[in-house]
């Protein structure tokens, strides 16, 4: 079958999901994470360990499970409408936030560039806000537009951290590993928080199934790009963070707004420090094109399904739902502005952990959606499938609770209240609907 022209194959899938992944993540986590010491690295690979196991169970569900919508379409066809809404709801509201993240973090390795950045934290804020809009604009046109931008942001910034991530170790001190545990929190505890804080770089594994209607022969396109990309974008993570961890003594890497340009700079000098900073804020701009792409696509599959009011489902000429797109970059401007005065290290840290507790809802009930659609009936399946699925289901279900409960009641009492928010426009629309 002859691919058409506004569908997108294998490598752009793959680029959606390392470009979405490697963005603001991997540049300013290390900071976010410094006051825990070399222990965190465990934390990456607990995360990185479950985050397979969710990737599995959506390229499983990706093969059983058409339509469009990613981690909605696969809980409406296991747990029924009003679930399906809570995640969309919940995953939309982690996009938004998790946008404004990543606007922010440019801006903290802008402002490595540009130093008079870190005096004006308005201009900072404003300067975040433009780039939200300008990739806003650039989702407006074509997917094939969207894909290109996010093949070529993706190639250009793993350039860098693949050089960090490697050479960087000639300049590695390992005694800024000792002790392992500078948090004073128990080893278990240390590494719960750290692999909940890490959990947010590998939001994105699911990217290539929400657009999975302008995808190319998306039953085996999406499959593979997800563990593709997953794969990818883990040994990134790994590599470059045990790099920065062993180059930037840890006391110094806390205070950090652009942690891989300090690492650069401290290895190799103020130039190389300036490219790595590019680097950054390319990633970053990946990110956020690859991100805005899906804030408009999911709620307008939410909306087909009447979950979500109809606005959602208006689209430009291109099919691409620009309401969802201009909604949801207000809400993400909302929240910069909201927030400009904090320090951007904490600031990254709390918006980071809201939108990963509200991504989080949905990867807990996407774990098991596959065991509910065999168990009700709604797909025939072999032995065979139902212990596989068991396999791969159980331990994402397992590690997504783990995850969540690292986070905190504070961040928990945030996320539960911003559902509970979404509940009256879920039966208001329901009721309008009825009426019609």
């Amino acid at each position: 079958m002859p691919r058409t022209s506004n569908k997108i194959g294998f490598w752009a899938s793959t680029s959606l999901v390392v470009g979405n992944m490697t963005g603001s993540g991997i540049f300013l986590l290390p900071a976010a994470i410094a006051a825990f010491g070399g222990i965190s690295i465990f934390g990456w690979l607990f995360t990185t360990i479950g985050a397979i196991f969710i990737a599995l169970v959506f390229s499983r569900l990706s093969r059983i499970v058409s339509s469009a919508g990613g981690p909605y379409a696969y809980t409406r066809e296991g747990f029924g409408d009003f679930p399906a809404f809570l995640v969309t709801w919940g995953y939309w509201i982690s996009i938004w936030c998790g946008n404004a993240a990543i606007a922010v973090a440019s801006v903290g390795y802008l402002s490595f560039l540009f130093p008079a950045l870190k005096e004006n934290p308005l201009f900072s804020a404003l300067l975040s806000i433009a780039a939200i809009w300008f990739f806003t604009i650039v989702n407006t046109r074509s997917i094939k537009s969207v894909s290109k931008v996010q093949i070529i942001t993706t190639v250009l910034k793993i350039i860098p951290l693949i050089l960090l991530g490697t050479i960087g170790f000639l300049h590695f001190n390992p005694d800024h590993f000792t002790p392992l545990n500078m948090s004073g929190l128990t080893n278990y505890n240390a590494i719960t928080a750290t692999a909940s804080l890490t959990l947010w770089a590998f939001l994105g594994l699911e990217s290539a199934t929400i657009p999975s209607d302008k995808v190319h022969e998306p039953k085996k396109t999406i499959p593979r790009a997800t563990i593709a990309g997953l794969l990818i974008a883990a040994v990134l993570y790994i590599s470059s963070n045990t790099a920065i961890l062993g180059i930037i003594n840890p006391i110094d890497l806390q205070q950090s707004t652009a942690p891989f340009a300090d690492a650069a700079e401290l290895a190799w000098g103020k130039i190389a420090a300036q490219l790595i900073a590019v680097g950054a804020v390319i990633s970053c701009y990946g990110a956020l094109n690859g991100w805005i792409l899906l804030q408009g696509q999911l709620p307008m599959a939410a909306a087909i399904d009447k979950l979500f009011p109809p606005v959602f489902t208006k689209t430009s000429k291109t099919g691409i739902p620009i309401i969802g797109l201009i909604i949801a970059s207000a809400l993400a401007s909302i929240l910069v502005i909201m927030n400009y005065t904090k320090g951007l290290v904490a600031m990254f840290s709390f918006i980071i952990m809201l939108a990963t507790l509200t991504c989080l809802l949905p990867y807990v009930l996407t774990s098991i959606s596959e065991l509910l659609i065999y168990l009700r009936g709604r797909r025939p399946f072999t032995k065979k499938q139902m212990i596989a699925t068991i396999l791969v289901s159980i331990p994402a279900f397992v590690y997504s609770m783990w995850a969540v409960i690292g986070l905190g009641l504070e961040i928990i009492g945030w996320g539960v209240l911003l559902l509970i928010l979404g509940i009256p426009f879920y039966f208001a629309h329901r009721r309008k609907a009825k009426v019609r």
